[in-house]
């Protein structure tokens, strides 16, 4: 099983053969072995390169939670956190990778050494949670889906946009403005439509009506890394997350419009699949990144 992991890890046998410090005919004839065992193929093999079959992909995340636990197992049995070891997978949306994780991985690396992190970067991760140790994604109010997640900030999307931007265009001072100024909208599904669309805001307070206001679209997005650095720059109005944007804020690089209304309120969770019993590494990635936001709101 360790062999074959390594294999689809490093794509080769070649490569697998000199992380294990095994000849490639000892790791060739292993994973032949396994898949005799098996009575089936587990990797496509061509001249070129190395694929994993059906097969091999579920065998694979089966591999690696059976892998993880006897890791953890081993782990258990010392008193020192630094004898952890091991590959957390993490997945993330865009801007929680770039921006939430990828910034604390040195310190990370520092106090657990022997744990390395794999970050995949998923726009929507809430549809992949079972195949990864942690997901980390941030959701609506009201969000409603079978995971065992852990909540680690609350923020609100605000409205913002850049001094160069509001120099050309103005600054709206109530929602009904926004009619005339350009609109770098998020696109939560895939597919084209028409150049408007709607902004739905509502009082921070919780007070009054909510109000729609049209805009006229000039870019759309599934990336809020693409958008985000299109208002940095210029080049309209964007909906964004408060805890990414406060830096921004403070240094004056963007600006806040209509302090009095948001998009509304979503929540940073840390999900983990629905298992028993979670390994130590995971617990411990969990709880280090849990330090850095407390519950914070902002």
């Amino acid at each position: 099983m360790q062999v074959f992991q390594r294999v689809a890890d490093e794509g080769s046998f070649a490569a697998a053969a000199r992380a294990l410090e095994m000849s490639p005919a000892a790791v060739t004839r292993a994973v032949a072995d396994l898949e005799q065992h098996l009575g089936a193929r587990l990797l496509q093999r061509t001249t070129r390169k190395l694929a994993l079959t059906d097969a091999g992909e579920a065998y694979l995340r089966r591999v690696r939670s059976i892998l993880q636990e006897i890791e953890d197992a081993e782990a258990a049995v010392s008193a020192s956190a630094r004898t952890l070891q091991g590959m957390v997978r993490v997945q993330a949306s865009p801007l929680l990778a770039s921006y939430f994780l990828a910034v604390h991985i040195a310190q990370w690396h520092q106090q657990y050494p022997k744990v390395a992190l794999e970050i995949v970067v998923e726009p929507f991760p809430h549809l992949h949670v079972e195949e990864f140790d942690v997901t980390f994604m941030t959701v609506e109010e009201g969000f409603d889906a079978n995971v065992v997640a852990r909540p680690l900030a609350t923020t609100e999307f605000i409205v913002c946009a850049a001094p160069a931007y509001l120099a050309r265009a103005g600054t709206p001072q109530q929602p009904q403005d926004l009619a005339h100024h350009d609109y770098l909208k998020f696109l939560r599904q895939q597919g084209g439509g028409t150049s408007r669309r709607y902004l739905p805001l509502r009082r921070a307070d919780g007070t009054g009506e909510p109000v729609h206001v049209e805009m006229p679209v000039v870019l759309q997005s599934v990336s809020f890394e693409v958008l985000y650095r299109a208002a940095l720059h210029g080049a309209g109005v964007a909906v964004l997350s408060h805890l990414l944007v406060a830096p921004d804020l403070q240094s004056g690089a963007l600006v806040r419009l209509l302090p009095a209304w948001i998009f509304g309120r979503s929540t940073i969770y840390a999900a983990v699949p629905s298992r028993k019993l979670m390994p130590a590494r995971v617990r411990a990635f969990l709880d280090f990144i849990s330090s850095f936001l407390p519950g914070r709101h902002a």
